[in-house]
């Protein structure tokens, strides 16, 4: 009997044993796909004022969105990697991409944010059609913004580059120069002062703005939504599919906050969705 009842104890430990690992994997998958409240990263300025509004809309429909601020560029992306993140939203493809490929991160984006659109400035002509043949063109120095600024000009029309460089682009791989405008590299924050000097400038918004310059309203060229230098809204490639951040992008893209950042920024940030 003795034997008997130790085998019952032992059976019915087992069974519970069992069914307490059961449930705690089960409330695990729980966990990571329905959330009620989730971090989202985002650099200081205009992304975060965003996401103010996003997080009152969130609150609404009953999702809480802590969220995170930095300060440079590299460790939103850490701290997404390292799950201190559920999602964050402040960078363009060309620069996910350059990062996944240093970092190894594992990434995708799940949405559009903004595009803080680089625009052609110009206190010479009022058209770009206006310029005169051999007139100098400053764009910014650097890889990434000097590469945007000529994928710009060519949509205006005024240069063509090699088919395929895309946001690589650099002054080497212009094929097309029929007026024979002068590309002058500058350091991406003097460009705004090159207007006095120059007779068409690429200005980047986070340098326009100060200077003065708005998108809407002054540039003789803007990039727009189509632009592969719209911002994206990132999460970990394992959770691309999570309804809870499925529902974060539908917020974020949703009518009320496409209207703050028409009327906040006017013009100068817009919105890509």
């Amino acid at each position: 009997m003795n034997k008997f009842i130790k085998a019952i104890s032992f059976f019915m430990a087992a069974l519970f044993l069992f069914g307490a690992v059961g449930c705690g994997s089960s409330n695990k998958a729980t966990d990571n796909t329905v959330k009620n409240t989730i971090k989202v990263g985002t650099t200081a300025g205009p992304h975060a004022e965003i996401l103010e509004k996003v997080k009152d809309e969130a609150e609404k429909q009953g999702l809480k969105v802590e969220i995170v601020e930095f300060n440079d560029f590299i460790q939103p992306n850490a701290a997404l990697a390292q799950k201190d993140l559920d999602i964050n939203v402040y960078q363009h493809k060309p620069f996910l991409d350059k990062t996944m490929a240093d970092k190894q991160y594992k990434f995708v984006a799940i949405g559009k944010s903004i595009i803080l659109p680089m625009g052609i400035y110009s206190k010479k002509v009022k058209a770009i059609a206006d310029l005169k043949p051999g007139a100098t063109i400053a764009i910014p120095n650097d890889p990434s913004n000097g590469g945007r600024a000529l994928l710009l000009l060519e949509k205006a029309g005024i240069i063509k580059l090699k088919p395929g460089v895309g946001v690589n682009a650099s002054a080497f791989d212009i094929i097309e120069n029929p007026k024979k405008f002068k590309i002058l590299e500058v350091e991406a924050a003097q460009t705004p002062r090159s207007l006095d000097d120059t007779d068409l400038v690429a200005v980047t918004t986070n340098y326009a703005l100060p200077a003065g310059l708005v998108p809407a309203r002054d540039g003789l060229a803007v990039e727009d939504s189509n632009s592969p230098y719209a911002n994206l809204i990132v999460v970990r490639e394992e959770d691309k599919n999570n309804p809870t951040y499925e529902k974060f992008v539908k917020i974020y893209q949703s009518e009320p906050i496409k209207q703050f950042v028409i009327e906040h920024f006017k013009g100068s940030i817009l919105p890509t969705w």
